[in-house]
């Protein structure tokens, strides 16, 4: 168990704080770029700041103050021009740096006055990758954004998904490193809720945490696998700071303020053998519900089934009752490892994982399980002769709410036709 004060250090994430000063030394993802096919504002709130993401006339991007410099109006209504956002109450105009570039009344009155060189709001920058924009919101120099190989892989179907869960950030993130959850909730629980049956699926024999640069891996030995599987060699990865990566797809936990967290996942799927090539002209977005339309929780997907136990533990999680157990050992290496961060920045030093030199920032690779079966081109046959490949081409079981469109584009993508999700997970093959 924690102290309260060292559970407050894990959990605030506002400006001044030092976990907020931590985790603003790295580029988080926070919309996707697609949501600007059909709107040029987006009002969003991180790490307890608010603020307007928009797309220009020019088709750049800025995040800028929600609040205008001159009399606090709202830039959400604001209106794009070819390079900023004007304020929709008087007219003033900011740039992506947040300086102001247009004053009408006084440029009109007094155009030898210059005020508006005076007048700056807060701003970060935005950069696009993947499908999805990020900021930065931390000191400068900015590191650079990683350009993380799975980003460049070709021939495959990539959606991202956004869900706004409300809870704090830090214990989604410690589910990253907690995988006989795996056994639990995704298997056994999620099996018992939707079919009724009783049996447990295999257990959990072995695990060990590894830290790498990037952050830590697990590895873990399931009954009736042994040490010469993916999972024990090379284990699933834990990203720091906030981030998961499981081979076919990424998960990130940006904090929205310590009271809610966004939930970004980016998921790739190989067309098969005969579609290619296969060249994706938009990346989808899309927003997965907590609640169905009786205002129950969603219980049949695996992050939805995520979703549930993180907010089941209160908005934020009082560690200072827990009793950890020996498949907790990631979440105590993460911790302490978060602690001696927060030490490191205060005294002045790197960030860990960061990454400046350009050439070392090109396909970054981490490690992944099952690289051939994501990333080998199969037949359709060879696709639906496994259970597991067969349920994850035939249908979304991250999360709930795929919508129709996305769904089609999938179908098209892949060459036959995609399913409903049954709420059933099919174990990995061994």
């Amino acid at each position: 168990m924690l102290t309260e004060e060292k559970n407050r250090l894990l959990t605030e994430v506002g400006p001044g704080t030092p976990m907020g000063n931590l985790l603003r030394r790295y580029w988080m993802p926070i919309a996707g770029a697609s949501e600007f096919d059909s709107r040029s504002i987006k009002p969003v709130r991180l790490m307890g700041e608010d603020l307007v993401l928009y797309k220009d006339l020019s088709g750049a991007f800025g995040l800028i103050d929600r609040r205008c410099a001159h009399r606090r109006a709202d830039m959400s209504y604001g209106m794009v021009e070819q390079r900023g956002l004007r304020c929709n109450y008087h007219g003033w105009r900011f740039d992506e740096t947040g300086q102001c570039v247009e004053q009408p009344f006084e440029d009109t009155c007094s155009p030898n006055r210059h005020s508006k060189g005076r007048v700056t709001i807060k701003s970060y920058p935005v950069q696009e990758k993947g499908g999805m924009l990020w900021t930065y919101m931390g000191p400068q120099p900015a590191p650079l954004l990683p350009d993380w190989e799975a980003f460049s892989w070709p021939d495959g179907f990539v959606q991202v998904v956004l869900t706004e869960v409300p809870c704090n950030w830090f214990q989604c993130q410690e589910n990253s490193i907690d995988p006989v959850h795996f056994e639990w909730m995704h298997e056994n629980w999620g099996k018992r809720r939707h079919t009724g049956d009783m049996s447990f699926g295999a257990t959990h024999l072995a695990l060990e945490f590894d830290e790498i640069e990037h952050g830590f891996v697990y590895r873990r030995i399931l009954e009736g696998s042994d040490e010469k599987d993916d999972s024990w060699t090379v284990g699933r990865v834990c990203l720091w700071p906030n981030g998961f990566f499981l081979g076919e797809h990424f998960e990130w936990r940006v904090p929205i303020d310590d009271e809610n967290t966004l939930s970004v996942t980016w998921k790739y799927t190989r067309v098969p053998v005969g579609q290619e090539p296969y060249v994706q002209e938009s990346i989808p977005t899309w927003y997965g519900p907590l609640k169905d339309a009786e205002g129950e929780w969603i219980d049949t997907h695996v992050m939805n089934q995520d979703f549930l136990a993180w907010v089941g533990q209160g908005t934020i999680a009082d560690r200072t009752q827990e009793h950890l157990g020996m498949s907790d050992r990631g979440i105590v290496a993460i911790r302490r490892r978060f602690f001696e961060e927060l030490d490191k920045i205060a005294a002045g030093d790197e960030a860990k994982g960061i990454i400046r030199d350009p050439a070392k920032n090109v396909r970054v690779s981490l490690p992944m399980m099952d690289r051939d079966i994501v990333l080998k081109g199969r037949t359709v046959e060879q696709i639906m002769a496994r259970p597991r490949s067969r349920q994850f081409y035939t249908s979304y079981v991250f999360q709930a709410g795929q919508p129709e469109s996305v769904k089609r584009e999938f179908s098209d993508a892949m060459g036959f036709e995609a399913q409903d999700f049954n709420g059933v997970v099919v174990p990995r093959e061994v």
